[in-house]
């Protein structure tokens, strides 16, 4: 956690305001120019940035006194709220867009300020750009899960991932596709590795692929702190298992 801002104590329009505008200047646009376009990229979705942020605050339970909480991290923005699925809506319901506001009041303001639209429109736009398993509940809460866009990423780094033949996964190599959905089973070493690819010792394209992997923030060590230990493993990074659901979801 590098920066703390506190945007409470004021009129929760003024708050959601200014949380839009922090959110704004954080959500940098990647640019490539080519010979024949400027290919921009956004770090996150605008709309579903807007429909995410102003949701976690009219939908939030301040019977509690808890508060949303808005937390940017290298490769992921967080967005919590207070409150699970309101009682008598379905999981399924909810992502439809069918809702109960909890508080009705506060929606109502904000609706006629024009902050949002009408009733459950926000989670069809937010679905639109990121899948249903961007969302994690649990019995009192709501956390929303927006990955770094890896195309802004690219642009960024100068490189866009190339894909290999018919791959859906644009990781660049077989031997890395493979590598990678062996991780999103679990977390494993080297040498499990090599043995999944049918191989006796670790070879150098291996250790190449993971390097790459590391470096596309795919993949992570679960010692980063000791990478020669021995018993260091790799897994999935966030950004990895968005990559991943994203194709699930895409194929479904």
């Amino acid at each position: 956690m590098i920066d703390t801002n506190e945007y409470g104590y004021c009129s929760l329009i003024k708050t959601c305001k200014q949380v839009l505008d922090r959110l704004d200047v954080e959500n940098r646009t990647a640019t490539k120019i080519t010979g024949k376009e400027r290919i921009e990229r956004r770090l996150w979705n605008v709309v579903a940035l807007r429909e995410a942020v102003s949701n976690a605050i009219i939908h939030n339970d301040y019977t509690n006194e808890a508060v949303p909480k808005f937390e940017i991290f290298d490769n992921r923005l967080e967005i919590t709220s207070a409150g699970s699925i309101p009682e008598g809506v379905a999981r399924e319901e909810f992502f439809a867009g069918y809702s109960l506001p909890r508080n009705k009041i506060l929606m109502r303001v904000f609706k006629d300020l024009d902050i949002v639209e009408y009733l459950g429109s926000g989670m069809p736009r937010i679905l639109r750009a990121y899948p249903k398993e961007s969302f994690i509940f649990t019995a009192n809460f709501i956390r929303t899960v927006f990955p770094i866009s890896l195309e802004a990423l690219e642009l960024e780094r100068g490189a866009s991932i190339q894909s290999e033949g018919q791959a859906d996964l644009r990781l660049e190599s077989r031997l890395a596709t493979k590598v990678f959905l062996h991780l999103a089973q679990d977390a494993d070493n080297k040498a499990g590795m090599s043995r999944m690819l049918g191989h006796k010792t670790i070879s150098g394209e291996l250790n190449k692929q993971i390097k790459r992997l590391l470096s596309l923030n795919l993949i992570e060590m679960t010692i980063p702190d000791k990478p020669n230990s021995r018993l260091q493993k790799y897994r999935l990074t966030p950004t990895g298992q968005a990559l991943l659901a994203k194709e699930k979801y895409r194929h479904e």
